[in-house]
C-alpha cells in the first residue's frame, strides 16, 4: 500500500498501467475514495501511467481535525505530484477534485498539461448551506446527511438498484473530520478569477441529473477558459463515472487522444 509522508501526514496513493507512459491524475469527490474510477480506468486507452489518490480526510490516508482549507488539498496533490516526480500530466478531477485540479493548474502549470473538470465548478454553494451541513454533521453525524447526498449525487433511475447501497456506506464511513474538514475548503473557494487565467486544454464533464453541480454550473466554470470542451452525460448524476461508465471513459478516452497524451 503506497503511502506518502508529508510533514506527518500520510495520503495514499496508487499507480497502475505503464510506468514510462503519460501521466493521467484523479481527484475523486467528497465522501469518497479512489475507488470512484475504477469502472472507467480498464477502458481507458493503454500506455498510460495512471495515478490516483485519497485526498485528506478520505479512504486509506490521514483524516487530521477539521476544518481544512482548499489550499491545503491543493498542496497534498501538489507534493505528492512532486514526489512522483510527474509533470506535464492530464489532471482528472471530479467535485471537490476538479476544484482542486483548478486551483493546481493555476499555481503549477508546469505539473498540468490537460484538465478535465467534472462534475465540479469554480464555486459550489454558498457558505452558509455548508455551514449547515457541518452543524448538523458534528450534532447527527453523517448518516443524517446521506439519503439527500444520494438524491444529489445519482439519477432516481440508480437509486433504484442495489448498487446505490455501497456508495452510501462509503459516504457514511467517511470521517467526520474528512467530510467536514473538506466541507470547509470548499466553502470557502471562489475560483471564478483564477479560473478566468488559465490557457490549457480543458474538458467539462456534466451530468443531466446532477443535483450538486447542475450542468448550467459547469457550462459556466468551462465558459472562463478560452476554448475549452464541454460534455453532457444524459441521464447521470454527480458521479457519471460510476453511473455511465462506458460513456465516461468514451468522452475522456477521445479527449487523451484530441490532446496528445498517448
Amino acid at each position: 500500500m503506497p503511502i506518502a509522508t508529508f510533514d506527518g501526514l500520510h495520503l495514499h496513493y496508487e499507480e497502475s498501467g505503464d510506468p514510462d507512459g503519460a501521466p493521467i491524475v484523479f481527484a475523486n469527490s467528497l465522501g469518497t475514495d479512489m475507488r470512484l474510477w475504477d469502472a472507467i480506468l480498464p477502458l481507458l486507452p493503454a500506455g498510460l501511467r495512471i495515478i490516483r489518490y485519497d485526498k485528506r480526510g478520505h479512504g486509506l490516508s490521514d483524516c487530521p481535525p477539521m476544518p481544512y482549507s482548499m489550499g491545503m488539498l491543493i498542496t497534498d496533490a501538489e507534493r505528492l505530484m512532486d514526489r512522483l516526480d510527474v509533470r506535464d500530466s492530464l489532471f482528472v478531477g471530479l467535485s471537490i477534485g476538479g476544484m482542486i485540479a483548478q486551483g493546481l493548474s493555476v499555481k503549477r502549470p508546469d505539473l498540468i498539461r490537460a484538465v478535465v473538470l467534472s462534475n465540479t465548478a469554480a464555486k459550489i454553494g454558498t457558505p452558509e448551506i455548508w455551514k449547515d451541513r457541518i452543524d448538523t454533521l458534528k450534532i447527527d453525524g453523517i448518516e443524517a446527511l446521506a439519503d439527500a447526498v444520494m438524491e444529489r449525487w445519482f439519477s432516481a433511475e440508480f437509486r433504484a438498484t442495489d448498487e446505490i447501497v455501497k456508495w452510501r456506506h462509503l459516504l457514511c464511513r467517511t470521517p467526520r473530520d474528512g467530510y467536514g474538514g473538506c466541507s470547509a475548503a470548499i466553502s470557502g473557494t471562489d475560483f471564478y478569477a483564477s479560473t478566468a487565467t488559465l490557457r490549457l486544454p480543458a474538458l467539462g464533464i456534466a451530468g443531466s441529473e446532477d443535483g450538486s453541480t447542475p450542468p448550467d454550473l459547469m457550462r459556466e466554470t468551462m465558459d472562463l477558459i478560452p476554448g475549452s470542451d464541454f460534455a453532457l452525460i444524459r441521464g447521470a448524476g454527480h458521479l457519471p463515472c460510476v453511473e455511465k461508465p462506458e460513456e465516461y471513459a468514451g468522452i475522456l478516452s477521445d479527449f487523451i487522444r484530441r490532446t496528445g497524451h498517448v
